[in-house]
């Protein structure tokens, strides 16, 4: 913060402890799958926006080839895929624990934030279901620091607003929840 930004009354912003607040699905998993027996489903996905640059495309390479031999070592699979929209979407799944899957998603989000491109970071999806079967999503949204579920419902582009407060409810202690409901964004063709 300069002089100037303390005289006008400006200050810095801080960003999001996005790390710790990553993590926090770590915690709240074990709350999830214990007292709303809401299970992994094995599959969790980061999107960014791919720059046409030959730095970001080198990196992003680099990035998605440590991941995928690293996944492959835990005995888990890796692939990327652009979207309708071109956003790039790196996909990983494992069948072991939810911790494997945000470790990860988190060093991907590293590699993209040391490589001076964070701003390209969107969000982070992670796959569950509840008793029944239902699908339900848990995304962080990067720019905000903060998680929302996204429960999708029957019909095209429908989602379960009801069931998002109630699991906002049962986890928000424990789980870095996004205050402000309208940035609760669906998330439509989750390419898993």
């Amino acid at each position: 913060m300069g002089l100037l930004d303390a005289l006008v009354g400006r200050r810095a912003v801080k960003g999001p402890a996005a790390r710790e607040r990553l993590f926090a699905l770590s915690t709240a998993y074990v709350t999830l799958e214990t007292e709303q027996q809401i299970t992994s489903s094995g599959v969790a996905g980061i999107v960014f926006q791919p720059l046409a640059t030959s730095d970001f495309a080198a990196m992003v390479k680099d990035m998605e080839e440590v991941v995928k031999a690293t996944a492959s070592e835990m005995g888990a699979s890796a692939e990327s895929q652009d979207d309708s929209y071109g956003f790039r979407w790196l996909i990983v799944r494992d069948k072991g624990a939810v911790e494997d899957l945000v470790v990860t998603i988190n060093g991907v989000s590293t590699a993209i934030e040391e490589g001076g491109y964070g701003e390209r970071l969107l969000c982070a999806v992670f796959t569950f279901k509840d008793a029944k079967g239902a699908a339900i999503n848990f995304i962080y949204n990067y720019k905000r620091g903060s998680w929302y579920p996204f429960v999708p419902a029957g019909g095209e582009q429908q989602r379960s607003t009801e069931r998002e407060l109630q699991l906002k409810a049962q986890i928000g202690g424990e789980l870095p929840i996004e205050p402000e409901l309208e940035r609760w964004f669906p998330l439509w063709g989750i390419p898993f």
